[in-house]
């Protein structure tokens, strides 16, 4: 590649991270629209916080739920997860394929299994827990002292829509 060609490609490449802001209009004082923002903003915290490049939104509390409910079944963990079966399987996948979950086929029924921590699913809970835990002060220093009632806004949201 020229030295040219280098030289436009790396303005184009600044041009376009050059981002205008966006008006946001109505979204800026919509309820949901600001909760998705927090949590992808807490998600990217989260995951820069543990280094770990391949961490994807939800592991800490899939491993969480599964450690402390050895057995669960993939529907049970759907809803205290509170996520529909479409974004838990992915989860379940790659926490599989990473060799952090087993899953055991149910013995009177072989259509349904349940999921427990694997040794290497409890040591990376662990560490992620750490993370979590650091995290969460971070939320709670962001929050101050109205994190009860944070809390307990979004548990009513949670309950009278889902």
């Amino acid at each position: 590649m020229s030295e040219t060609t280098t030289r436009k490609a790396k303005s184009a490449k600044a041009a376009a991270e050059k981002v205008e802001p966006v008006k946001l209009g109505k979204l800026d004082s919509y309820i949901g629209f600001n909760l998705r923002l927090a949590q992808n903003a807490s998600f990217k915290a989260f995951k820069r916080h543990t280094g770990d490049a391949e961490l994807r939104p939800g592991w800490f509390a899939v491993l969480s739920l599964i450690h402390d409910n050895p057995g669960i079944t993939p529907m049970a963990l759907s809803k205290a997860s509170g996520r529909d079966k479409s974004t838990l399987t992915p989860v379940l996948r790659d926490l599989l394929r990473l060799k952090l979950i087993a899953r055991e086929t149910v013995e009177n029924d072989k259509r349904s299994y349940t999921l427990s921590l694997t040794r290497l699913g409890k040591d990376k809970l662990a560490m992620l827990a750490e993370h979590a835990a650091a995290h969460d002060r971070t939320l709670d220093e962001i929050v101050g002292d109205k994190k009860e009632e944070l809390i307990r806004l979004l548990k009513r949201i949670s309950a009278l829509l889902d």
